[in-house]
């Protein structure tokens, strides 16, 4: 067996000196992903206090439990305090060993051994076991769950603290959809969830996280103590209470007053207010978020989106510096690739974004739409209506007229996986773990999770590329999907999102951009309050 992982190292950049490799030790063992989070002293006076958020988006009930988590990363927010991990992204590194202290691999890559800790536990005392870890995977039906188990043969459970993967066939990206591009390696008690059914699970959860589930009051807050038996460290604050305040200004208000500590998505010149008052902080994040518009007509030969100067028309209208500056403070990031963060391995890059109205009258002249057309509905999460408020005007400049339809995301994210927006327009975005092949497998290929269409000659190569295990090789078929994606003019980019949020004068630290491209607060048990 090949060693994979088990080096130990400290759980954040500002504890390395504590730690007893040297600091060149730590930056090789992050260079190759083994450093790992792993249990510090705990304070003798135990966990303290009460943080309290402002949530921009109402949180479900699904989000809850991992195995419905779907290809976005929102409900990772929740999942980093109720829940953990056989391996997931944490500082240093995207596939820290968290419930499993090490793991290795069979040489011919076909084999996945992971030993769990002994003292990893969920909420209700009871150990986690190799049986929780098999039957999370098996219970689960998020994104991804068909292509994951079409690769997995056999799981065994030698012992209760080894958990063997048989694959198949060798396939490299297995660590990846399971540690970190699907919720398939969060660990749920069966025991427990045999006992309450699914449906009780998500109305009372245990978890082996940081925080465990005090309460939850749909569309107003959740509310999570600390477990001060978690394996890595006892979290230093005894309450957290997550508001739902999806109004910015209500937000930006509460944050003010103190009533709350933190407050996510705060833009535009309610950013710089923010940034203009005594004690609150812009903690900005550029995300492993790209933005996009999807034309999912474009497969229908009457739809006016069917013919690509169209689709090319729509991108060359989109203001994307002149957006990001107003409503993003310029924080956000454009890269011109539609689904694949830059931060992500086999990241291909495109040529440069184009802001041209002109051209695009042209395109959509020659197209046979001087006039322009009725485009329907442009549906996006609720959230980011300002946004795709900016993305109407800018398609009315060239005549493509839209109808702004924000949804509420869960809604939105379920309509748009449920394959509900078939007419119209669709503003996109995803923040979700994983690699440009794991964005192929969402949002691209047939199939996918958010794929209302498909392309023969991209779908070929993608069976091609998961079964190709020399890098070089495999990154080549990836970089020539993303190219065709770009030249068929399949999605609009917008950008790499740059996600604003605010902390009051009560928070030490926040945890933003420690886990990198990840939007929220995590690891919530290194959250810390000033003293007062």
């Amino acid at each position: 067996m090949a060693q994979m992982a088990g080096v130990r190292g400290p759980a954040a950049a500002d504890r390395l000196h504590d730690a007893q490799l040297t600091r060149r030790e730590l930056l090789g063992a992050a260079a190759i992903g083994l450093v790992a989070a792993v249990p510090a002293i705990a304070s003798a006076a135990g966990p303290s206090g009460q943080l309290t958020w402002g949530i921009h988006v109402s949180m479900a009930p699904t989000w809850f439990d991992p195995a419905e988590t779907q290809g976005i990363i929102t409900p990772f927010m929740v999942l980093y305090a109720l829940h953990d991990a056989v391996v997931k992204p944490m500082p240093g590194t995207s596939q820290a060993p968290c419930l499993a202290e090490t793991w290795s691999k069979n040489e011919d890559d076909k084999s996945y051994e992971f030993v769990l800790r002994r003292n990893a536990k969920f909420h209700n005392g009871d150990q986690v076991t190799a049986e929780d870890v098999k039957f999370s995977f098996e219970r689960y039906k998020g994104a991804a769950h068909e292509l994951m188990k079409s690769k997995v043969a056999l799981i065994e459970t030698p012992d209760s603290q080894r958990v063997v993967f048989k694959l198949k066939e060798a396939w490299p990206d297995f660590l990846t959809f399971y540690s970190s591009a699907s919720g398939a390696g969060w660990v749920v008690p069966k025991k427990y969830l045999d006992k309450v059914g699914d449906e009780g699970f998500k109305q009372a959860p245990i978890g082996a996280g940081p925080y465990k589930f005090v309460s939850f009051t749909p569309g107003v807050e959740l509310v999570l103590e600390a477990f001060e038996d978690y394996w890595r460290k006892t979290p230093s604050v005894k309450r957290l209470v997550m508001k739902v305040l999806p109004d910015e200004a209500t937000r930006l208000a509460a944050l003010k007053r103190g009533e709350v500590d933190i407050a996510y998505s705060v833009r535009g010149e309610l950013a710089e207010e923010l940034v203009k008052t005594p004690g609150l902080a812009l903690k900005p994040v550029v995300l492993q978020a790209p933005n996009w518009i999807y034309f999912p007509e474009q497969w229908e030969p009457k739809s006016p989106w069917h013919d690509i100067r169209v689709r090319q028309a729509a991108n060359l209208a989109i203001d994307r510096d002149g957006m990001s500056k107003a409503l993003f403070l310029g924080y956000c990031k454009i890269t011109n690739n539609a689904v694949v963060p830059y931060t992500f391995d086999y990241f291909w890059q495109p040529p440069e974004a184009v802001y041209d109205p002109e051209k695009a009258q042209k395109l959509m002249a020659q197209a046979g739409f001087a006039g322009g057309f009725d485009a329907g509905p442009l549906y996006c999460d609720s959230s980011y209506s300002n946004m795709a408020e900016v993305v109407v005007d800018n398609f009315a400049q060239i005549g493509i007229r839209a109808k702004l339809q924000p949804i509420e995301r869960a809604g939105f994210v379920a309509g748009y996986s449920n394959k509900k927006y078939t007419k119209g327009i669709i503003q996109g975005a995803s923040g979700a773990f994983g690699n440009a092949a794991t964005r192929m497998a969402s949002f691209v290929v047939k199939d996918g999770a958010f794929a209302y269409g498909n392309y023969p000659d991209i779908d070929e190569l993608f069976p091609a590329q998961a079964d190709e295990l020399d890098h070089d090789k495999r990154s080549a078929i990836l970089a020539k999907m993303q190219q065709l994606v770009h030249e068929k003019a399949i999605y609009a980019p917008i950008w790499q999102l740059g996600f604003l949020n605010g902390i009051g004068p009560r928070v030490g630290e926040s945890t933003f951009g420690t886990i990198p491209g990840f939007a929220y607060t995590a690891p919530f048990e290194d959250l810390t309050l000033n003293a007062a």
